[in-house]
């Protein structure tokens, strides 16, 4: 198992040589850490958590036109071409392409333990700390605005308007980091994002209280 992940590590390194800080080798390495830590609780199936954790954002759809299919496809051509059996690749390919908070505001029809763990760990890692820092460069990348009092969050969005959003990045805390301690599957991933986020909501307090000039 340790010389499959070791060639997986490789190649997500040399895929992600230059990718976007927030969604980049670190982001992985973290990921698939945080993964290993909670299925000491769970249980699931260790190589597929950890192929999955490793590949999940080999091609995240946002930073290739949109195309959901990509990012699973790549993943298993990989897994294909290092002998990795048929069925683990049909599930880690099924984790990928049903992990992400966008995925979750269509149709849900794939469940499994594999994808609790690996879906907490990824969700972990945009809340917090990291989670902030995360949220403020890719608002950067994308040069939106840090805030504007005049737009508010959009609180009932569907998956294409979720895709297409160009709002400031504040907003991005209502309209999925706050509200992601509430969507953890696994008793590790509740305990760990409770912390994170009572951690942005004292982060959010500050910068109101320092955008109106008042600390």
């Amino acid at each position: 198992m340790q010389n499959i992940l070791n060639q997986t590590i490789a190649f997500v390194k040399a895929t992600l040589a230059n990718a976007e800080a927030g969604h980049d080798w670190f982001h992985i390495e973290r990921v698939y850490k945080t993964a290993q830590h909670i299925n000491q609780a769970e249980q699931a199936n260790e190589l597929i958590v950890a192929l999955a954790a490793l590949l999940h954002d080999i091609a995240d759809s946002k930073f290739n036109g949109g195309d959901e299919e990509i990012g699973p496809q790549k993943a298993g051509d990989f897994l294909t071409s290092i002998g990795i059996d048929p069925d683990v690749i049909n599930e880690v390919k099924l984790i990928i392409k049903n992990l992400s908070y966008k995925a979750s505001l269509g149709e849900i029809t794939y469940f499994s333990k594999e994808l609790n763990v690996v879906q907490d760990a990824d969700r972990l890692d945009a809340i917090g700390a990291i989670g902030i820092a995360r949220a403020f460069t890719y608002g950067g990348y994308k040069n939106r605005v840090l805030f504007d009092p005049e737009i508010e969050p959009n609180l009932k969005m569907n998956k294409e308007e979720y895709k297409n959003t160009t709002a400031p990045t504040i907003n991005h805390f209502y309209e999925k980091l706050l509200l992601l301690k509430d969507l953890m599957k696994t008793e590790t991933g509740k305990a760990m994002a409770q912390q994170r986020h009572d951690f942005m909501i004292t982060y959010l307090d500050q910068f109101y209280e320092e955008w109106e000039g008042k600390k």
